[in-house]
């Protein structure tokens, strides 16, 4: 992807806020793209610990943004490969699934380039509490689902349900309403169908507990957008129920409707958000619907095991829902159909706690069944080739004749 030719990616990096003795704040100016040719980026998976590289600096703020560096004092973001940096690297790495080297290989750079929710990943700064943040500041973990601090939930009486409604001001024209209700439909039916928590849509977007809008760069809450690709939305913890879409991204709900290479699913990208909303921090599992980042084109709606242990963990389970079943929707939006697909939950955690030896145990003896029932086959289709007939002999006893058919 990044071998001979020249990328411009789009970042989203924080505003970093630094008091004066005049108190008059004064912010760092965000880098938001940095351009890497294939050359940059072999210098820089080749940088070790004392050296200094172009470009390192954005790096750093990147992470900074992103819950990797707490340090705001800005002579941490200088072109030096440090000790901070590489403990960053090694941290992100970790957390994305990522083969951890501490260095900024060429996997890593393709993985920070990648579009992605604009929700911190682990520990980040405080955020401005008069903005109402109160998202992450120190995950707690349990497997590969990841919580918001407290574990906070909404706290209905159950079975719960919550309101949500689309900001009429603050909508996006290349794609219809009728579209765009119908994706946030299919990704909200997603999480009802393992919890017991129904969504339903209101008029009144001030009421609605859950409040969904499309916005473009600095919007009010202290988390400006960064235009086309970068980060793609970003969403708050319960009970707060905001949920924002950068409004300059191509959002789409059908790949065959639109040629654009920047085409966002806007499905994917709202059933994510709305695992935010209902208190799930991001997850390490590629496959999960809550990691972080989702390219171009691609689409990933379909709740993983690890997304359905996560919000089960806070809401309990739908008593519908059935662990081997998992919903998925059609690919395509004309037919807007949804249909369920096999997951087989518990068999699959059954064989990755068993482990390898036991699943080629399990092989070898199916092998052993399937070689039995040839063999038991081929005996009764050679019988059924003999035709036995029965006569009385010269001597009047009664014979038997087989003959070959």
């Amino acid at each position: 992807m990044f071998l001979s030719l020249t990328y411009s990616f789009t970042f989203f990096f924080t505003l970093i806020l630094t008091s004066l003795p005049s108190h008059v704040a004064t912010f760092t100016p965000p880098a938001t793209k940095i351009s890497i040719t294939s050359h940059h980026i072999q210098s820089l998976s080749n940088a070790q610990k004392g050296t200094k590289i172009a470009g390192i600096s954005q790096f750093k703020r990147y992470l900074h943004r992103f819950g990797y560096l707490q340090n705001n004092n800005s002579s941490i973001f200088s072109d030096e490969f440090d000790v901070v940096l590489e403990s960053a690297l090694v941290r992100y790495q970790g957390n994305l699934g990522l083969q951890v080297t501490g260095k900024l290989d060429t996997n890593t750079v393709s993985q920070m380039t990648t579009p992605r929710c604009g929700d911190p990943d682990t520990n980040t700064t405080p955020h401005d509490h008069n903005h109402h943040h109160n998202h992450v500041h120190n995950v707690h973990s349990s497997k590969n689902f990841v919580f918001f601090p407290g574990k906070p939930r909404w706290s209905r009486p159950m079975p719960m349900t919550l309101t949500y409604a689309f900001s009429r001001e603050n909508m996006i024209h290349s794609l219809s309403m009728k579209e765009i209700r119908e994706a946030f439909q299919r990704a909200f039916l997603r999480w009802a169908s393992v919890i017991p928590v129904s969504f339903v849509e209101v008029g009144d977007f001030e009421v609605a507990e859950l409040k969904i809008g499309f916005y473009n760069g600095e919007h009010g809450d202290g988390e400006p957008f960064d235009g086309v690709l970068g980060v793609l939305a970003h969403s708050f913890s319960p009970e707060i129920g905001r949920l924002h879409l950068d409004a300059a991204e191509t959002w789409a709900v059908d790949f065959q409707a639109t040629a654009s290479e920047a085409a966002v699913d806007l499905e994917s990208v709202a059933t994510h958000e709305i695992g935010h909303l209902l208190g799930l921090s991001h997850s390490s599992v590629k496959e999960a619907v809550m990691y972080p980042s989702l390219r171009p084109r691609d689409k990933r709606a379909n709740l993983n095991i690890d997304d359905i242990k996560g919000v089960q963990s806070l809401y309990g389970s739908n008593p519908n829902f059935r662990s081997e079943w998992s919903l998925e929707s059609d690919m395509s939006a004309n037919q807007g159909s949804k249909f369920l697909k096999p997951l087989r939950v518990e068999y699959e955690e059954f064989v990755e706690e068993k482990g390898d030896s036991w699943i080629g145990l399990q092989v070898a003896r199916m092998c052993g069944m399937l070689i039995l029932i040839i063999i038991v086959n081929r005996i009764i289709n050679d019988l059924n080739e003999w035709n036995a007939d029965f006569h009385i002999g010269k001597d009047g006893c009664e014979e038997m004749v087989i003959s070959l058919v």
